[in-house]
């Protein structure tokens, strides 16, 4: 407990000076399928939006829009049983107190937790996103 303790309190100290955005990453559905047996990336599209909204992060309020819209794609390809089963399984999973590499605000150095977005965290996210590809690394590293 004191090592957790001391790692997140290492963390916090390191938050306080300016951090930069890593470039965007996906691994698709991270620990879900990216789609049917029949249809192996039904759901892809969905889920690397969800990855892009989840790598800025921001607010709680944003997280629950991110999630709800991922939510409401898997619904519309088809798959409403899977949309609302993904939709609890990104509230429980997606947590920005986790250390893990699909946490809500990924990009930013951990911890990021909920915070709005500044302007210059903006500027960096637009900056990033005119970069001519994007990195889907299907969970390799």
């Amino acid at each position: 407990m004191r090592a957790f303790l001391f790692i997140v309190l290492s963390a916090l100290f390191n938050s306080a000076q300016a951090d930069t955005l890593k470039p965007f990453t996906s691994d698709g559905c991270s620990i879900f399928p990216d789609g049917t047996p029949a249809h192996k990336q039904l759901w892809l599209a969905c889920c690397t939006a969800h990855d892009f909204a989840y790598w800025q992060g921001g607010t709680f309020d944003e997280r629950l829009k991110a999630d709800e819209a991922l939510e409401s794609c898997v619904a519309h390809v088809g798959e409403p049983e899977i949309a609302t089963l993904m939709l609890a399984g990104v509230r429980v999973g997606g947590s920005p107190y986790l250390p893990t590499s699909f946490r809500w605000g990924y990009g930013w150095t951990y911890p990021r937790l909920y915070k709005a977005l500044s302007e210059e965290e903006k500027s960096q996210i637009e900056l990033l996103q005119q970069t001519p590809h994007l990195n889907v690394n299907n969970g390799e590293e």
